[in-house]
């Protein structure tokens, strides 16, 4: 008697080794608000994405001001405790795998999902880059490339602080130092706009192909829009996005947008005050650089508001605390330079440098044991430069303590 093809699928099945099988984590959920969310981690851990997520959704929509009721369905994310279980579920969907977060798109609605793998170094920044693209796909699936490329870029340090449960942002300049020196070989804030690369195949990406330097590009517009206080240019953004349509292919968005923006501003004027409004904006390294002339000059109080903006700008950075901390200690607030001097060495600051100024400090605030520590400490790690100075300063804190 012959099987039929259902049988004989079904004999194989049987017969495929239980090794040979795939099986999918188990993945609690909770749904709240416009997500639907999956964690290996429990159902506590998919709330507490999902809370986090509809704050960045609201966020997000501040300015783009889309209406919630066409979603046909709620957003999906899906968070991923173990990185082979993540590797493995992106690789299958992509062929490739991608760091801390990723957001997959697929023409069903059903299918979209934003994969997120916790506690890796990349999780926060990813999951707010891929989260804006989640959010700006789910309206728009082929929306202009400026707009996706800029606005995830904008919304990268847009962070969550878990235990106060809110949204903190800190403005991505990284790409700054790059835009404001395009077309001069040496950086230069007075080179004529005409000069600078043009803008209008920034906004025209998808129809005539990707310019050179277009990520850092889209992102200096986006930022301009938002943030050069002329409610001009932010109002005729805000604007050019009620053109966009989910249907059309992102070369006719782009076109949309374009013209609805140039309707109201003529491109060369455009072009000459995005570029002034760069001008204007200093990078962390020009702030650095204020702040050290200012110090040297004795100007304490523009030496430290440039070393805070800088410190603003990189929070992680050591030259901020490091001179912050300088400035304490001539204010003889010793107990703020010694936290100053402590980030300074968190972020990877000369040992020796640090530690000599550390020394210093404490011997001023009478503390002598610290002050002993800190200066051999500094003599160890470059004995040339603070080995003779230091040894001086511990013989005299030890006679002193006879």
């Amino acid at each position: 008697m012959k099987k039929s093809a259902g049988s004989l699928l079904l004999a194989l099945i049987l017969l495929c080794p239980l090794s040979a099988q795939v099986s999918a984590p188990v993945m609690a959920e909770a749904a709240r608000g416009y997500y639907q969310v999956f964690s290996q981690l429990g159902e506590g851990d998919a709330a507490s994405l999902a809370r986090e997520l509809n704050m960045r959704f609201n966020e997000y929509n501040r300015i783009f001001h889309f209406d919630p009721q066409r979603l046909p369905l709620p957003l999906r994310a899906r968070i991923f405790a173990d990185k082979a279980a993540y590797d493995s579920y992106v690789s299958s969907r992509l062929g490739r795998t991608r760091d801390g977060a990723v957001y997959l798109h697929y023409t069903q609605p059903e299918q979209r999902e934003l994969v997120v793998l916790r506690g890796s170094g990349e999780e926060a920044a990813m999951t707010a880059h891929q989260a804006f693209i989640q959010f700006l796909r789910a309206f728009v699936a082929s929306p202009p490339a400026w707009i996706r490329e800029g606005f995830s870029i904008y919304y990268n340090t847009l962070g969550f602080d878990a235990q106060a449960q809110r949204l903190n942002y800190r403005e991505n300049l990284v790409w700054l130092d790059t835009v404001k020196n395009l077309g001069t070989a040496a950086p230069s804030k007075d080179l004529p706009s005409e000069a600078r690369p043009p803008l209008e195949p920034v906004f025209l990406a998808d129809v005539r192909g990707t310019p050179e330097h277009f990520q850092g590009l889209s992102w200096a517009l986006v930022s301009f829009f938002l943030n050069s206080g002329n409610m001009d240019y932010f109002r005729t953004l805000v604007e050019s996005f009620t053109v966009l349509s989910d249907s059309d292919p992102a070369g006719t968005n782009a076109e949309a947008v374009f013209k609805r923006i140039t309707q109201w501003i003529e491109p060369e004027v455009l072009q000459k005050d995005v570029w002034a409004y760069l001008a204007g904006r200093k990078t962390f390294t020009e702030y650095i650089e204020a702040g050290q002339a200012a110090y040297t000059a004795g100007d304490r109080t523009e030496a430290e508001r440039n070393f805070l903006r800088a410190q603003d700008l990189r929070p992680v950075h050591f030259v901020s605390p490091y001179y912050l901390g300088l400035l304490a200690y001539e204010e003889k607030d010793y107990d703020q330079a010694e936290a100053y001097y402590r980030s300074a060495l968190a972020y990877g600051a000369d040992q020796g440098l640090v530690q000599y100024a550390r020394g210093l400090n404490a011997a001023s605030a009478g503390r002598r044991d610290d002050a002993i520590t800190f200066l051999e400490q500094a003599a160890a790690a470059s004995p040339q430069q603070y080995g003779d100075r230091a040894a001086d300063i511990i013989s005299q804190l030890r006679q002193a303590g006879e």
